[in-house]
This record gives structure tokens, sequence and C-alpha cells, in this order.
């Protein structure tokens, strides 16, 4: 497999340093990707540069992920308009440790092949390195006219908020340069990537290189993802989109996916699949004839769930979807883990009924209408009853004297109303 050519048609190469093709196509080659630590989870903005180690380490290269230890306790100033917060060495340590582990679905750490992938700290190697030592060996490689004609930089000194930029910030692609040349003499790597605005950071990288040890070292950026609407890529109103479940529940990540537009659903299936040419066209094809099934994003959806989840979490997230979409059974409802059940049925209103008095069992329109104001009236309760407009648990309500108790609760504490086709309503026994 050609790393470029698979890069290309997946549209993933925005900018690209003369000879790097070359590079790849002599030997096998070390590239590494910097990540910034400052949560304990990655989220999909991540994703871009990840894939492409991984489909690195598919090319049969070998892959370096950099946590930025060091780096996270600075801030790199682009893209960004203000300092953001340090970070202690605990913080760090275990977000490295998280980190590594959502890695480990994309990458292969732990076999013996010559290419098997690297985590590596910029904080092991920057934490003993003392100020004057640093700006003896590293600062006067680089000129300040060449740091200040970096985009960043200037965009930054340019802004209209008067933030400026601390010497902090301004010597964060110092730093990043260093890592490139401390990779490149103790881990033969001889390419960094990552996406467009970090091409700045990475080019002093490869000039430090040359100019400390007369070596050529290599540049690729990605383009930054975009959404068609124009909007921002992996926010949604609750905020990222994260790996970690703790954040984003496995049926809140498989939804993102699944509810893309057509036109982000032919790109993102390039960038974050490894599905081939001829199964992406296929599917491509498939949504030009029934665009209404919208196989694009269902395969977006699964091939991604399963890679950041589970085979299993995917398949919990397919029923859980069913129960609002579709004529499902109490059954479904009651497979479904807590987490997931409050994921689907977030946002619906709630009301607190007392587990006591369900435990002796409650007339259901006495429930409803007194206990919870799922209804106003009795009257109109019955009425709906009796034109099959009530489900309990997602079963048809047949009966307004019927009596629940604490054995008819999901998970031990939910019951689900819904009246009508689209209005629920969660009761919470406490």
């Amino acid at each position: 497999m050609n790393f470029v050519e698979e890069l290309r048609w997946r549209g993933m190469i925005h900018d690209m340093m003369p000879g790097t093709e070359e590079q790849l196509q002599k030997e096998m080659t070390s590239a590494y990707v910097g990540i910034d630590p400052t949560a304990d989870s990655l989220h999909i903005g991540h994703l871009v540069s990840v894939m492409m180690l991984k489909h690195f380490q598919r090319a049969g290269h070998r892959p370096i992920a950099l946590v930025g230890g060091a780096t996270g306790m600075i801030g790199d100033p682009s893209m960004k308009s203000a300092e953001r917060n340090l970070l202690d060495e605990a913080t760090l340590r275990h977000n490295q440790e998280s980190i590594k582990k959502q890695l480990a679905k994309f990458l292969d750490f732990d076999s013996d092949a010559p290419n098997a992938a690297k985590l590596v700290n910029n904080y092991d190697w920057m934490k003993e390195y003392s100020f004057l030592d640093f700006i003896r060996d590293i600062g006067k490689h680089l000129t300040v006219n060449y740091m200040m004609a970096k985009d960043s930089v200037k965009k930054r000194l340019s802004s209209e908020s008067n933030v400026g930029l601390s010497f902090t910030e301004f010597s964060y692609q110092l730093i990043q340069g260093y890592d490139f040349l401390f990779l490149f003499q103790n881990e033969n790597c001889r390419l960094q990537m990552g996406g467009s605005d970090q091409w700045g950071n990475i080019t002093t990288g490869t000039e430090l290189i040359r100019r400390k040890t007369g070596g050529e070292a290599f540049a690729l950026t990605c383009p930054l993802i975009t959404k068609a609407d124009g909007g921002k890529f992996g926010k949604t109103e609750s905020g990222n989109v994260w790996l970690d479940r703790r954040y984003t529940s496995p049926y809140k990540f498989y939804q993102f996916w699944l509810n893309v537009s057509d036109e982000d659903a032919a790109k993102y299936i390039k960038i974050f699949t490894a599905l081939s040419q001829e199964e992406i066209t296929a599917l491509e094809e498939e949504q030009v004839v029934t665009p209404h099934l919208r196989p694009l994003q269902k395969r977006l959806a699964k091939e991604i769930t399963v890679m950041v989840h589970s085979e299993e979490d995917y398949e919990m997230a397919v029923e859980a979807s069913n129960i609002l979409f579709s004529n499902s059974t109490s059954e479904t409802l009651k497979k479904l883990d807590e987490e997931t059940f409050l994921s689907v049925f977030e946002g619906v209103p709630q009301f607190e009924i007392s587990r006591e008095e369900l435990a002796d069992g409650i007339k259901i329109i006495d429930l409803l209408t007194e206990k919870a104001a799922v209804f106003p009236s009795k009257g109109e309760m019955r009425k709906l009853v009796q034109s099959g407009g009530v489900s309990v648990n997602k079963e048809k309500l047949a009966e307004t004297e019927t009596v629940f108790t604490t054995s008819s609760l999901l998970n031990d504490k939910y019951l689900l109303v819904q009246r009508g086709k689209k209005n629920y309503f969660l009761l919470i026994a406490k």
C-alpha cells in the first residue's frame, strides 16, 4: 500500500514537503503525530491525525504518538486566541495512560512487528533540560525573524483582541521543533504529520534538524475538517464528541455520525474508516439510488462506533435508535443499560415518583394525573387510552385501572410513558 496515494484519494493531504513520497517508498520510515494531553480522553477532532497514523502503519511504516506533556504545559498559539491552563505532572500522566488505551484501538503497540507503534511523552526529555542549555543548544539555531514569519505568530500579533503573545507561547514552536530533532536522533523519525494549522511548527522542526545535524526530515499535513454547512466539526450543543463513554455515550457517539449530512458522510467515510476505495464507491452509488436509506451514514456510524467502542455497543446503539423511530417492543427497552437508556431519552420531561407508594401498588390513572402530571385530567387520559394512544414501557395501555408496582420499573428505577406518537415522559422512582 502506497501511503501517500492512500491519503490522496481519501482527501487527507493538505501540504507535503518535497521528497516525502520518495522517502516513504525507499524504506520503512517512522513518523509522529503530536497529541495534546489536556484531557484524559481524545475527542473526534483528534481522530484525523490518529487515522493518519493508522494508515501509516497499514502501509508498513512505524507510527509514533507523541503525548505533549511538556508542550501541554505551555499551550500552542496556533488557532487559539488566548493562553490555555497549565497542567501538573500527575494529571498529565493520568491523561497519557487514558489516551494510550484509546490509541490502542487504532494502532498496534504490542506486537513484535518492526513497525509496532510507540507512545512517547515529550515531558520525559524536556523536564531535565535547563533553560540555559535549551536556549544555547536550540535557540541559537533559529532566528526571531524566522519564528515571527510563522502564521500562528503573525495572526496572534495582529489580532484585534490585543491579547498579545507571551514569551511562553512564542517558544512553543522551538520546543515542538526540538521534539522532532529528539525523535530524529533517538528514534530515527524522519516525518512529522498533523493538521494544516501545524505546518509552521512542523517545518520549524525540519529546519532545526537541517541546521543542527545536516539531516533531512519531512512534513505532511491534512486539511482541517469542516462541515458542509460551515459549522465546526465535532462540536454539538453539549460540546465535544469524546471517545470516552463517560463523556459521550456510545449511543450519542453513534447518533453523531448517523446524523451527518450526505455531503459530509461522503467525505467522512474516507477519512474516518479503513474501508477500501471500491467499498466506498459502491456505498456512494447506493446512496444515489436510495438516499432515504442513508447507506453512507449507516456504514460510517457502524465502522467508527465498532472501532472506538465495540460491536456490542454498536448493536445496542442501533436498538436504542429504533426505540424512538419504530414500533419497538418492551423487550428491546429492557435490554438497554441505564447509560444508553438515559442517552436516548435525554431532554424528555421527567417526574419523580415515590418508590414507597409504588411498592404498595398504584393505579396508572392516579399515577399519571395526581403523582406525575403527564395528563391534565383523568378524563383526557381515559379518552386517549381508549383510542390506543398511551404506552407504558412500550406496551399499549388497555386499562386505566391497571395497577403498577416497583416490579414494572426499568433498571429498577424508571417508567417510560408515551402519550400519542411522539410525546415521551420519564417517571423516576425515588
